[in-house]
């Protein structure tokens, strides 16, 4: 199989399940928070690292056996999806102040960006890529500094109710 249809169920959770939950939250998704410094940097990274992601599967293959690295991978593929479409519907349904805090977000601050690693992370073991793996470790260390800027803007919208957050979640796990 191709390595690019890996990639279709991310994009139906990611786009059109957000879409059905919520238009809203598709345009929230869709925004980046202002960046700064080596954010900007790490913006553009983080961009190129994207088209990689999505690109260069074309050019792979699934390799499906009974090999610790293909059920490794179909795990870690299809927790990231698990995970991806459970941050979705958190996200669709923010609280009255706009604040997501529910359901994954309870969790983590940043479900959304651990699901897509750890579904990113099942592709590259699924193609035995060690390219599309570098791609996603590109994509997770510039993902970090997109969050960092995430977190600056919440805070200057949302204040002290982001302060505490931020105070009882962790940024990951």
């Amino acid at each position: 199989m191709n390595g690019f249809f890996l990639l279709i169920p991310f994009f139906l959770i990611r786009f059109a399940l957000t879409a059905a939950l919520s238009r809203e939250a598709l345009g929230r998704a869709a925004r980046f928070a202002p960046v700064r410094g080596r954010e900007r940097a790490a913006y553009y990274i983080y961009q190129l690292s994207n088209a990689g992601i999505v690109l260069y599967p074309a050019f792979l293959t699934v390799q499906a056996d009974a090999s610790w690295i293909f059920c490794g991978g179909l795990l870690c593929y299809g927790g990231g999806l698990l995970l991806c479409a459970a941050a979705v519907v958190s996200f669709a349904a923010p609280d009255s102040g706009g604040l997501n805090t529910n359901g994954l977000y309870r969790i983590s601050r940043n479900p959304m960006y651990l699901a897509y690693f750890v579904c990113f992370l099942g592709m590259a073991l699924l193609t035995r890529s060690p390219a599309l793996l570098g791609l996603t470790l590109v994509f997770q260390a510039s993902a970090h500094w997109i969050i960092l800027a995430e977190e600056r803007w919440c805070l200057e919208q949302f204040g002290q109710a982001y302060g505490q957050y931020m105070a009882r979640v962790r940024r990951y796990l």
